[in-house]
C-alpha cells in the first residue's frame, strides 16, 4: 500500500477537525477576544524518550516530545531550538525515532477505540504516515529503525514496516501471552535480527523479514523479573541487559552465556544504557575503550562502567536530573553517547534537556556540563510579566516571570527562547556537593537549598542597575539587621528590582533581575509569621511584607532596614494614653459617619492578601481575609480609612492598577469588587452571572488581572478564564482550558494573556485579538456561560498551530459584526434615520467651515510681499518665443480667418452671460419657487458645503437685494431672504448645526447693515433668531444629559 501523503496539509492546517474513534468531531469554544497563540517553557516534559540522528559530521539533532509535538534541537548551536513539528498529531505522542532527516512518531489515545498512527516528519513538517493495521488497539511505545526495516513495538505486537515505501510489511505475535516490555534493539552483523525483552525476563531474537522467533535467552532466574533496558554494545554479538530488580548482564547472544555481571544501586531500575564508541573513556588515563553509562526513572544520577577486568562502577554523576518527589517528577529518561563523540546527552522528567562532555584535566571519569535547556519541572503556580522600565526601553512585554512548585524562578523571553533563564539561587549545586547532598536519598536536604516555593512575584524596574548592579559577590538573602551596609555603591549602580513571597515561610526574597541572580536581603515579618503577600513601590526603593497574622512592614532595598509598621508602633506611654482615650470617649466620628483611627489601630485580624503603593508614594493600600480592605498613610502609618465586606465575604486576592487608581478584590463569594482609591467608593461588583448558576457555585477565583489600560478584569475561576468589560460591567468572554487555571498575568503592551494550568509544566500565552481586528464584546448571558463550561476546552500549543485561527474566517456570530463594518456607509441616509430629539454636526471638515470664518485674515496674512520681478533675460544662444512663433507662422490660419473666428465666438459669450446664473443662484432660487421645500432646501445645502471658503464667501457676498422677479411667489422676497430662510430650515431640522452658525456669521458681517432698511430682511431675522434660541437651549440640555450618563457609568452597580 502506498504511503498517505497529506498534499493538502499547508491548507488543512488553517483548520483542522480531528475526530476520535467513535467519529465524534471535537469542537472547542473559541474565545472572542483571545486567539492561543503558543506554549512556552517545554523541553521535555514526558516519558517518551529523545531521539538523536548525527548531520552531516559537524553537528547532531536531537528530537524530544513535548506531548502532541515533537521538538529538534541543534547540538552546535548549544541546543538552539531548530524545528517544532506541524500538524500536531490528534493524540499523544507515545514513541518517536529518528533516521536520516526524519523524524518517526507515534501517536495514540489510552482507550482501546483512540485513533492511532504514525506520522512522518521533515524539517518540522509532515511528509507521509505509515500503513496502519486496521484493528490497532495498542499504542506504539517504542521504534528500533535499521537497515531497511521500521519496528515498532506494542504490548503484545510487533509492527514491521518497509524504510523505502512505509508499507506495513508484517505483524508478529509470539505465542508467549507475557507482554513485550519497552526494551528493543537491533544486532549489528545479524541480518534483519532483533531482539525484543518479555515482562517475564525473557529476550526473544526475531527474524523479522520471515517473522520467525529465532531464539529465546532466558533469566538466570525468575526474580530478575522484567526487562528494562537493551543496549548492543561495541562488540560484536553483545547485549547489555537490564532487569527490574538492579542486575545488568552483558549476555553473548552467540553461545548465550553471560560475560559480565554488574549490580545497580539497590532500588535503582537501569531504564537506559548507554555505551561509548570513540574507543576512550575507560582505565586509569582515560584512553581505554569500555565505558557503559546507565541512568534509571527513579533517579537522577547517571552512573559511569568501566567493562575492563570484569567491570567495576567508574563514578556516578549526582544530580544530573532533578530526583523524583511528591510534589514533582524527576528521574532520567534515556542517555546516550553521541556516535564517535566524547559527548553524553541526558533527558529527565524534570523537563530538562542536556549534553556532559568528558574533557577536564588530569582525567575524571565525570563529565561536566556542556548544553543544557530546561523549563520547570512541576506546573506553574505564579505569573507576572515584568513591567515597563523608567528608562523607555523596548523590553516591555517581551519578559515574563513564573514560578513553581520545583522551587524555581524562571524568566521567559517571547521573543528568543534562547534568551530564557532560570533565575539563581546561587551555587546550590556546589553546597550540596560539599555537604554531601546530591545523593537521591538526601533529596529533601537538597531541596531546602533552595528557597521554599514562591506564592507571589511583584516587581519594578525604576532603580534596577542591569547587569552592573551592586557589583562584586555578596551574601545572598540576609537580614540586614545589626550590619553596616554602604548604599553609596547601590545608589550609584542601582539595587533589587524583584520581591517574592514563599510558602510556609516568613522572610520575602529580593532578586537582581538584570544580573538573573538571588539578592542581598530577606525581609522577616514584623510577627514572625509566614509571608502571604509583597508588594513594591513604584519608585523602586520599598518593599511591603504582609503577614498571615495581619502584620505589614516596610522594608528599604537599598539598605536592607526596616522604615515602617502598618499599623505604626506604639510607645509603652502612647500604648497607655490610647488606652486611657478609648475609655472616656470611645473611636471619635466624624461627619457621615466615618471613624478616626488613632495611632496603632486597624491591624489586620487576619492575613493579608493583598498590598500595593500607589504612584505617589503616599498611600499603601492592603487586603485581608477578614473582607476588610485598608487604605494606610505612607510616611505615618495611619490609618486614613477601610470598607469593610466582613459581614457578606472574604477577600482571596488583590490587584492595583496605577494607571487608573482602581483597585479589585476578588471574594469568596464569586464576585470581583473594584474601588477608586481617590474617592474610597465601591465603583463596580463584577459577578459572573445573576443569579449565581449551579455550575459556578462550588468555584472560586484563583487570581485576577487588570489590562494594560484598565479597560478589561481577567479572573480565572476553576477551568475558566473570564473577561469583564469595566467601563459597563459586563462579561463579555469567557474561555474553557484543559486544567484548573492557576494564575494569569497580562502584558505591559496589552498584546500577550498568560496562563498557568495545573496539569503543565509550561506556560500558554494568548494573543489579543482586538489588536488586529474589530471583536464583538457583548454580554454573555448565563445559558452561553454554561454552554461554554460544557464544552471543548481550548489552549495554546508548544508549536503555536491555533495561531491560524487569529482572524477569523468561518465565525457567522463574529462575521456579521464585520460585514456591517465592511459595508460602506451612506452618511445622508444614516443621518436621516436619526432621532428628531437629537443634533447632529456637519460632516464638512472643520478646516472649511473655520477657514470661511477668518477668510480675510488668511487673505492678508498670505498676500505677497513683494511684487512680482521680471524674469531675467534669456541667454543670446536659446531661441526665443518670438522666435518659435515666427517659425511656425507658415502654419497658422491667415489672420482675417481668426478674426471672423473670434468674432463669432464673442458675440456667443456675449448672450450666455446675459442669460447665465451660477449654480449657487439657481438652487437658492428653486427653494422660493419649488413646491417641495424639502427637496430644493437639501440640494442648496449640498452644493454649499461642496464649495471651498472662497467660492462659498463669494457667493454669500454677491447676494442681491433686489427683489426676486420670478413667477408663482406667494411674497416679495430677495436673496439676502432667501438665504436667511434657508438657514432657518435647517436649523429646524437639526442638521449642521456649527456649519450653518459659520454660514451666517459671514452673511451678517456682509449684510448686516441691511436689515434694518428692508422689512422682509428683518422679519426672517428676526425668525431665525427665535430658532436659535431654541436651538440653543435643547443643545444645552442634550449635553447635561450626556454628563449625567457619564457620571452615571462611574458610579457604583450594585
Amino acid at each position: 500500500m502506498a504511503v498517505a501523503e497529506h498534499g493538502d496539509s499547508d491548507r488543512g492546517a488553517k483548520r483542522q477537525k480531528l475526530a476520535n474513534g467513535n467519529g465524534h468531531v471535537e469542537t472547542a469554544h473559541r474565545s472572542r477576544v483571545f486567539a492561543p497563540y503558543r506554549t512556552i517553557g517545554l523541553v521535555s516534559p514526558t516519558k517518551v524518550p529523545f531521539t538523536s540522528v548525527p548531520l552531516g559530521k559537524t553537528t547532531f539533532q536531537i528530537t524530544t516530545s513535548v506531548g502532541r509535538s515533537l521538538q529538534t534541537y541543534d547540538l552546535r548551536r548549544g541546543l538552539n531550538l531548530v524545528f517544532i513539528t506541524r500538524p500536531q498529531t490528534p493524540e499523544i505522542i507515545t514513541a518517536s525515532a529518528a533516521w536520516k532527516d526524519n523524524v518517526f512518531a507515534a501517536w495514540g489515545g489510552a482507550r482501546e477505540d483512540a485513533a492511532r498512527g504514525v506520522w512522518v516528519f521533515k524539517r518540522g513538517k509532515q511528509e507521509g504516515a505509515l500503513e496502519a493495521p486496521r484493528s490497532l488497539e495498542e499504542n506504539i511505545e517504542k521504534f528500533c529503525i535499521f537497515g531497511s526495516w521500521i519496528v515498532g513495538v506494542c504490548r503484545t505486537t510487533l509492527l514491521v514496516w518497509k524504510t523505502d515505501n512505509y508499507e506495513l510489511y508484517t505483524t508478529i505475535k509470539g505465542t508467549s501471552p507475557v507482554p513485550f516490555t519497552q526494551s528493543i534493539a537491533s544486532l549489528p552483523t545479524y541480518l534483519n535480527k532483533i531482539i525484543v525483552g518479555r515482562q517475564d525476563g525473557s529476550a526473544e531474537i526475531w527474524n523479522v523479514s520471515a517473522g520467525k522467533l529465532v531464539y529465546t535467552i532466558l533469566p538466570p532466574s525468575s526474580s530478575y523479573g522484567a526487562i528494562t533496558a537493551l543496549e548492543p554494545t561495541p562488540a560484536l554479538s553483545l547485549v547489555a541487559i537490564a532487569y527490574e530488580s538492579g542486575p545488568i548482564l552483558i549476555h553473548d547472544i552467540r553461545t548465550d552465556q553471560t560475560v559480565i555481571t554488574l549490580n545497580a544501586s539497590s532500588g535503582l531500575v537501569v531504564t537506559s544504557i548507554t555505551f561509548r564508541a570513540d574507543g576512550m573513556g575507560a582505565g586509569d588515563d582515560g584512553r581505554k575503550p569500555g565505558v557503559m553509562a546507565t541512568a534509571s526513572t527513579t533517579s537522577g544520577d547517571v552512573t559511569l562502567w568501566d567493562l575492563n577486568n570484569g567491570g567495576r562502577k567508574a563514578g556516578t554523576l549526582r544530580a544530573a536530573h532533578a530526583h523524583p518527589t511528591a510534589s514533582a517528577p524527576g528521574g532520567v529518561s534515556r542517555v546516550e553517547f553521541l556516535a564517535g563523540q566524547g559527548v553524553i546527552v541526558s533527558s529527565g522528567l524534570d523537563n530538562s534537556l542536556k549534553t556532559w562532555i568528558f574533557d577536564e584535566t588530569p582525567f575524571t571519569p565525570i563529565p561536566r556540563i556542556l548544553h543544557q535547556r530546561q523549563g520547570h519541572g512541576a506546573p506553574v503556580t505564579r505569573l507576572e510579566f515584568l513591567p515597563s522600565a523608567s528608562d523607555g526601553s523596548d523590553d516591555t512585554g517581551k519578559w515574563l516571570m513564573s514560578a513553581s512548585n520545583d522551587r524555581s524562578l524562571w524568566a521567559w523571553s517571547l521573543r528568543r527562547d534562547g534568551q530564557s533563564t532560570e533565575i539563581s539561587q546561587g551555587a546550590v549545586q556546589g553546597k550540596a556537593r560539599k555537604q554531601g547532598l546530591l545523593a537521591s536519598e538526601n533529596r529533601e536536604s537538597f531541596d531546602n537549598l533552595k528557597c521554599p516555593p514562591i506564592t507571589a512575584i511583584t516587581c519594578s524596574l525604576n532603580r534596577d542597575g542591569g547587569i552592573g548592579a551592586v557589583p562584586g559577590k555578596h551574601p545572598i538573602w540576609q537580614n540586614a539587621k545589626g550590619k553596616r551596609v554602604d548604599a553609596e555603591v547601590s545608589g550609584m549602580t542601582g539595587w533589587e528590582s524583584v520581591v517574592t513571597a514563599h510558602e510556609n515561610d516568613s522572610k520575602a526574597r529580593t532578586w537582581f533581575w538584570g544580573r538573573k541572580r538571588a539578592g542581598r536581603w530577606a525581609f522577616e515579618t514584623g510577627d514572625k509569621s509566614n509571608v502571604s503577600s509583597v508588594a513594591m513601590s513604584p519608585c523602586g526603593t520599598f518593599a511591603v511584607v504582609g503577614s498571615s497574622t495581619g502584620a505589614i512592614d516596610l522594608h528599604n532595598l537599598q539598605s536592607g532596614l526596616h522604615r515602617q509598621r502598618f499599623p505604626a508602633r506604639l510607645t509603652p506611654q502612647q500604648a497607655k494614653q490610647l488606652r486611657t482615650d478609648m475609655e472616656k470617649h470611645g473611636l471619635v466620628e466624624e461627619s457621615e459617619g466615618k471613624k478616626v483611627f488613632y495611632r496603632g489601630q486597624g491591624r489586620h485580624a487576619c492575613a493579608v492578601v493583598g498590598l500595593a503603593v500607589d504612584n505617589l508614594n503616599k498611600t499603601v493600600i492592603s487586603a485581608g481575609s477578614d473582607g476588610k480592605l485598608k487604605f494606610w498613610d505612607f510616611s505615618s502609618g495611619l490609618l486614613r480609612h477601610q470598607l469593610d465586606w466582613s459581614l457578606s465575604s472574604c477577600i482571596v486576592a488583590m490587584r492595583f492598577h496605577r494607571g487608573t487608581d482602581l483597585v479589585a478584590v476578588s471574594c469568596t463569594d464569586g464576585c470581583v469588587r473594584v474601588v477608586d482609591t481617590n474617592t474610597y467608593k465601591l465603583i463596580r461588583e463584577l459577578w459572573p452571572s445573576r443569579p449565581t448558576i449551579n455550575a459556578l457555585h462550588d468555584l472560586s477565583i484563583t487570581d485576577l488581572v487588570f489590562s494594560n489600560d484598565g479597560h478589561w478584569i481577567a479572573t480565572a475561576m476553576g477551568q475558566l478564564v473570564l473577561l469583564w468589560d469595566l467601563p459597563t460591567g459586563h462579561l463579555v468572554d469567557a474561555c474553557k482550558l484543559k486544567a484548573s487555571c492557576t494564575s494569569i498575568a497580562f502584558s505591559p503592551t496589552g498584546e500577550y494573556l498568560a496562563t498557568a494550568s495545573s496539569d503543565s509544566v509550561g506556560v500558554d500565552i494568548w494573543t489579543n485579538r482586538t489588536l488586529f481586528t474589530h471583536v464583538p464584546t457583548r454580554h454573555i448571558t448565563a445559558s452561553k456561560l454554561i454552554t461554554i463550561m460544557t464544552g471543548e476546552a481550548q489552549a495554546p500549543t508548544s508549536s503555536g498551530e491555533n495561531a491560524d485561527t487569529l482572524i477569523p474566517i468561518d465565525s457567522s456570530e463574529d462575521m456579521e459584526d464585520t460585514v456591517d463594518l465592511l459595508t460602506s456607509i451612506d452618511y445622508g441616509t444614516e443621518l436621516d434615520t436619526l432621532s428628531s430629539d437629537l443634533v447632529s454636526l456637519s460632516l464638512v471638515p472643520r478646516s472649511r467651515w473655520q477657514n470661511l470664518l477668518h477668510l480675510d485674515l488668511l487673505r492678508q496674512r498670505n498676500k505677497p510681499i513683494e511684487p512680482p520681478k521680471k524674469p531675467e533675460k534669456a541667454p543670446f544662444f536659446l531661441p526665443s518665443l518670438q522666435d518659435r512663433q515666427a517659425a511656425q507662422k507658415g502654419l497658422l490660419p491667415a489672420p482675417t480667418e481668426v478674426a471672423e473666428a473670434e468674432t463669432a465666438l464673442s458675440r456667443i459669450h456675449s448672450k450666455a452671460r446675459e442669460s447665465s446664473r451660477s449654480q449657487f443662484t439657481t438652487l437658492l432660487h428653486s427653494t422660493v419657487t419649488s413646491p417641495h421645500h424639502g427637496e430644493s432646501f437639501s440640494a442648496f445645502f449640498a452644493h454649499l458645503k461642496a464649495l471651498t471658503p472662497s467660492a462659498a464667501d463669494l457667493e454669500i457676498r454677491s447676494l442681491s437685494f433686489l427683489p426676486f422677479s420670478l413667477p408663482n411667489l406667494q411674497a416679495p422676497s430677495s436673496e439676502i431672504s432667501a438665504f436667511v430662510e434657508a438657514i432657518t430650515w435647517s436649523l429646524r431640522q437639526h442638521r449642521d448645526f456649527e456649519t450653518v452658525q459659520a454660514w451666517m456669521a459671514v452673511w451678517l458681517r456682509c449684510h448686516g447693515s441691511f436689515i434694518g432698511t428692508d422689512d422682509t430682511a428683518r422679519r426672517v431675522v428676526e425668525l431665525w433668531k427665535d430658532v436659535v434660541e431654541v436651538e440653543k437651549a435643547r443643545v444645552e440640555e442634550l449635553v447635561g444629559y450626556a454628563n449625567g450618563m457619564a457620571g452615571w457609568l462611574r458610579a457604583a452597580r450594585v
